[in-house]
This record gives structure tokens, sequence and C-alpha cells, in this order.
């Protein structure tokens, strides 16, 4: 790869011992890609969850973070993803020491190396989204498809020391989605039915997701009836992300980059048809109308709105299962300001902050609660927990709050 004046005094040390090695494992990465150079980024996002970590991983931040040359604060506004826990729920949870004990450890690390503790996965709705054409380096597969498809930004999926790395460099290779060649359309799809739930939306993305098939393929869609608000983008493009590995995707009429087919170069590809049926399939390919021992909205995080509708629909209930919904840390006090938490946790449910469900150790907490069969309504989620050992049901948000009252999703 090319190096520029500075790219070399990094490697070469003059610039301390953190950025050599953010640059040393930044150059692996773009070699195996086949980048020829280095593009700067305004943004990163971490991926760093304790269960992912582990023991090692742990250890490795932490001797970043134990650098005495002043070179381990990133240069870059770096922000971090949801954490494995919520310290003052973790209890009901029925986590356990060493689980929180991990994740103070790596917090703590974190901040030495000046990251910005946001845990959250819908940084594009609370701290700040990537503008159109902006290079960032992002991780969390939610927040890359929704700040390269409705923001028109530039990322690349970043592994947590990859994107790290960003931060302390303040480049990433260049290969990839940061390339205008990697963003045109690779499949047409052409849509007949407008989805007005989220779930009908994550199940849509799911579909869409599972024939694209691989990181490097763009479907455009046509046939979108109108704008689709940002929670409905939201679960769309992370349900995609999940079936289909998938990073960008474009709306034509809708998305920044697809005014018209032709600007994506899809007017050439034959259009694959999509409907009703299709979604209803996939959602039906989950368990439905049994028994429930938890409801979980989680994956990604609620917003604010997302939150609203909850309380709504928990006034004058009363659960007879758990019913966790998980937030980020700067929608939860405003969650709590506007009375939405307490009227959830009045009908028994409980809101967390900061952390995400299926990265908070999913199956030890399930065995630990006697959880098996679970109700959501994030195609996300559903498509996660089953390699955790869970009979995940994708259903509506009323569905499920329903579930929540009377243990059975019906």
């Amino acid at each position: 790869m090319r190096l520029d004046d500075e790219e070399k005094a990094m490697l070469a040390g003059e610039l301390g011992e953190a950025p050599r090695r953010a640059l040393a494992h930044q150059l692996k990465v773009g070699d195996f890609f086949g980048a020829t150079d280095f593009v700067p980024v305004t943004q990163a996002h971490v991926m760093a969850d304790t269960e992912s970590l582990g023991e090692a991983g742990v250890q490795w931040l932490e001797a970043l973070a134990a650098l005495k040359d002043g070179s381990r604060r990133v240069r870059i506004p770096t922000i971090t993803d949801p954490r494995g826990t919520d310290f003052t729920k973790a209890r009901q949870l029925k986590q356990t020491d060493w689980m929180t004990d991990l994740e103070a450890r790596a917090i703590a690390a974190f901040v030495k190396l000046g990251l910005a503790m946001t845990d959250t996965c819908i940084n594009y709705q609370t701290v700040q989204a990537a503008a159109r054409g902006e290079h960032v380096a992002f991780g969390d597969t939610g927040v890359v498809i929704y700040s390269n498809s409705v923001c028109g930004a530039r990322s690349n999926f970043e592994g947590g020391p990859s994107a790290l790395s960003a931060g302390l460099t303040g480049r990433t290779p260049r290969y990839g989605f940061h390339l205008d060649t990697h963003r045109q359309a690779t499949i047409r799809v052409r849509v007949d039915w407008t989805p007005s739930s989220l779930n009908d939306w994550g199940a849509l993305g799911g579909v869409i997701g599972r024939l694209a098939g691989n990181y490097w393929a763009v479907p455009v869609v046509e046939g979108i009836e109108r704008p689709p608000a940002s929670d409905e983008l939201k679960h769309f493009g992370a349900a995609m992300a999940s079936f289909g590995s998938t990073a960008l995707f474009h709306l034509v009429g809708l998305t920044p980059e697809a005014s018209r087919l032709s600007d994506v170069g899809g007017a050439a590809l034959t259009a694959v048809r999509v409907g009703r049926a299709e979604v209803q399939a996939l959602q039906q390919s989950y368990a439905v109308d049994t028994q429930v021992d938890v409801v979980v909205f989680s994956g990604p995080q609620l917003s604010l709105y997302e939150l609203r509708s909850l309380a709504d629909l928990c006034d004058g209930r009363r659960f007879t299962i758990p019913l966790l919904a998980v937030t980020s840390p700067q929608v939860k006090p405003d969650c709590d300001r506007f009375g939405y938490t307490a009227r959830i946790e009045a009908a028994g449910g409980t809101v967390y902050s900061g952390m995400c469900f299926y990265q908070s150790y999913a199956r030890e907490i399930a065995e630990a609660n006697g959880w098996k069969r679970l109700a959501t309504n994030s195609a996300k989620m559903v498509n996660i927990l089953g390699g955790y050992g869970y009979v995940p049901m994708l259903a509506s948000m009323e569905q499920c709050v329903q579930a929540a009252q009377t243990g059975r999703l019906a």
C-alpha cells in the first residue's frame, strides 16, 4: 500500500507506539482486501463486546491503554457499540460477577484510550449521523448499512480492532464501500407491497438479504410506495445486514444515491419480485401461536418513538412473563423524563440502557432464567438468537406486548 509521509512516520513509531500498532494492523487488512492506499476518516464506531473479546481481547485493550508515551488516545471522534450489561440491572438478568468485572475492565481501557462511551447501535439517531460522502470507520452492521444507505456515508464493516485502529490513526484502508465501483447495484428487487409494522419491515429486509447473499452484493429496491421512517429503515437495514451480510442498499427515489434507477446501474439488471407472501413466509418460518418465556425489544436499540409506542401498549396491562426493552444511554433519560419508563415498568416490563441483548451473554442468562421461547419484533434478533439456544418468534410490537401479558403468542 502507498503511504504518505504521516503514515510512514506512524509506521516507524515516530508518532508513538499506539498509532504504530494500529497502522501495522490496518496494513494487514488493506493488503488482504487489495487496498492501494488509505482514506482519511472523520468518525469511528467500535464494536468490542466482552462476550466476543473474552479475556484475551480485554488484555489486548488494557495493553494499549497502559502505553505511557502519550500516543494512546484516539485522534478522531470514536464511540462505542452497546455494552454487555446495564450495570444497574445486571442482577435482574442474573449476570455473574465475572461478566460484569470483564465489562468494567474493558470500559476502563476504552476511557483511557479516549473513546466516548456512547454504548449505542443507533448513533445515527442519537449521537451524530454521518453525512453523504463522509468516509467513516463503523463496526456494527446495522450502523454501517444505515449510514451507507440512508445517510450516503461510506464505511465497510470494521472489526473491533480495525475500528479502534482507525480512531488511533484517523484513516482506514481504501477498499470496498469507500469506492464508487462497489456502491453500484448488483441485484434489482421489485416489491409489490409496502410494509407498515416494524417486524414486517425487518422481514422484508431479511428476504432481500437472503436474495443478496453476500457482503459485496448491493440490492436496489423499487416499488416502495412511501418514504419509510427512520425506525422502519433501521429494522429493514439491520435485518438485511443480518440475513445477507449486506452493507449497502438503494431505494429508488428515496435514498440519496438512487434518485433514479440508472444512478446506481440497476437498469441493466433483471428484477426479482418480492411481495407480501415472501415476507409472511419468512415470519412464519419461526414458531408462532405457542408459549413464550420472555419478550425482548432490542437489536437495534429502541428509539424514543418506539418506546413511546411501547408505553402506550403497556398502559392498563400486567405482565406475567418478563418484557425487556433496550435503548441507548442517550434516549433513556428522555424516556424517563417523559414518563415512558414508568409506564412500561408499571406493567412489569424493564427498560435497559446501553446494552444489547444478544451481546449480553444471551445463552448464559437464558439458562439462568429458564428462558427458551422468546418473542420479539426484530427480524435481526430472530436470525441471531437461534444460535444461542432460543426458539425465537417474530411478531408485531402489539402481539409481543399481548404475549407478555398472557404468556402466549397468538
